[in-house]
């Protein structure tokens, strides 16, 4: 519960994320093994933070092959995919290091700058501009907010483990923010009859694909 809350006060409060991570919480999840002691408390929160943060931003990615008519940026989504896969495997391998439970203290819940349940909806209901204007726009407030959390387990973070793989991430998160911002840049602005379009198959399969790998959430019918 303790670590619960510390996650939820990470998010609630943005602006201090940095400050909030150099405190920590004074006590780990009781179930499973307790982490080793090159882990401490701002570790562990940030690994917990970055795997559902990271979950969320793969599965936008995943939805472009079929959406966006732009080749430019289908092949960004799916560099991106890639790399987050791969973030996503070396963040639980660390998680696993650490000896804390994945006790999953986001399910359920929207946090600041990650990808929300309605935007996946909303994505997989979308095609064309409109899409587009989803897929980078919500990319770029988890890029930023990823580069904010990375900053925090810089400085404040223990283990060479975590430490090492922040600063990784910073680097690849930049060069995609990089492209990004260009491809934002160029995009028509899109008006509010073109933001959706009317669920079809396709959307039904997307939105189930959605909610079955996303452990503890649904997403509205």
């Amino acid at each position: 519960m303790q670590l619960r809350r510390h996650i939820l006060t990470l998010w609630s409060a943005c602006a201090m994320v940095v400050a909030l991570l150099a405190v920590g919480c004074t006590s780990q999840p009781t179930a499973g093994a307790s982490p080793g002691p090159a882990f401490n408390a701002t570790d562990t929160a940030w690994i917990l933070l970055m795997i559902p943060t990271t979950e969320r931003a793969r599965l936008l990615t995943e939805l472009a092959p079929s959406r966006t008519a732009d080749p430019s940026l289908a092949e960004l989504a799916a560099q991106t995919g890639s790399r987050l896969g791969g973030d996503l495997r070396r963040l639980r391998a660390v998680l696993r290091l650490s000896g804390v439970p994945d006790t999953h203290p986001h399910e359920g819940h929207n946090m600041p700058g990650m990808v929300s349940l309605g935007t996946l909806e909303k994505a997989a209901a979308t095609n064309g501009q409109a899409f587009d204007r989803i897929l980078t726009d919500a990319l770029h407030a988890a890029f930023t907010q990823v580069r904010l959390l990375c900053a925090g387990e810089q400085t404040h973070g223990q283990a060479d483990e975590a430490t090492e793989l922040a600063a990784a991430i910073v680097r690849n998160t930049a060069e995609q923010a990089t492209r990004l911002d260009k491809l934002r840049a160029a995009q028509p602005a899109t008006s509010d009859d073109e933001t959706t379009v009317a669920p079809g198959p396709g959307a039904s399969v997307a939105r189930t694909s959605i909610a079955s790998r996303t452990p503890g959430v649904r997403l509205p019918v």
